[in-house]
């Protein structure tokens, strides 16, 4: 049977799901309506439905749904159910930044080792992995299954390690480069443009002092 193809809206809001779930889990709350889980979250409560329908709905009538099953649901979904063992190549700030992370491990995503090409960088020790040599990358990709690489490294770089990483049979990228790469397409590449994201806030900021400037404007 053909898998349902889901859109990427909507994979976009699971997470934030599964993080409101966990919220709801801490509180002590067994069961929420979509009406009460929207009032939460500032979504519809007809697009929460929409959302969990994709997948089998999880909810009963006159019930709501179950917070402990929905959780463990969209973890399934989400792919946290299980170990996936990383590694970061680019071991400056944001690299040891994402290593330092403990939140990771308790959603299934495990640093294994942390790579650079700098020598005064090399044999540190963070958070209990020695940074090694790039030269290593791809027996230690092959020793340790590895299945997402994270690059914190230059542009310039990306697309060269990239292209390594994929030889050497990783499927999925986490790219903190500021470079769009060029992928087979049987692997994943997930861009986080950090200066992109300041852009869209920055935009936001302006538009809504625009808007109250205006209206400042028509009360004089």
């Amino acid at each position: 049977m053909e898998r349902k193809e889901i859109s990427k809206a909507v994979i976009s809001r699971l997470p934030r799901y599964y993080r409101y779930l966990g919220e709801l889990i801490e509180e002590g709350v067994e069961r929420i309506s979509s009406n009460e889980l929207s009032s939460r979250m500032k979504v519809t409560a007809s697009q929460i439905r929409q959302d969990l329908n994709n997948f089998g709905g999880f909810g009963q009538q006159g019930y709501g749904y179950n917070v402990k099953y929905l959780y463990s649901e969209i973890a399934k979904i989400l792919g946290i159910d299980r170990q996936h063992n990383v590694i970061i190549i680019g071991a400056g700030n944001l690299g040891q930044a994402i290593a330092n992370y403990t939140n990771f491990e308790r959603r299934g995503f495990v640093i294994r080792g942390m790579f650079d090409i700098n020598p005064k960088l090399i044999g540190l020790v963070i958070r209990g992995i020695e940074i090694r040599s790039v030269d290593d990358l791809e027996t230690f990709i092959r020793e340790n299954n590895i299945q997402i690489a994270a690059l914190t490294i230059p542009k310039t770089k990306a697309p060269e390690i990239a292209d390594r990483l994929i030889k050497a049979g990783i499927k999925a990228i986490w790219n903190f480069a500021h470079t769009d790469l060029v992928v087979p397409d049987d692997v994943v590449v997930e861009n986080v443009h950090l200066s992109e994201s300041l852009m869209r806030l920055s935009y936001r900021v302006c538009n809504m002092q625009e808007k109250s400037d205006a209206e400042d404007t028509k009360k004089e």
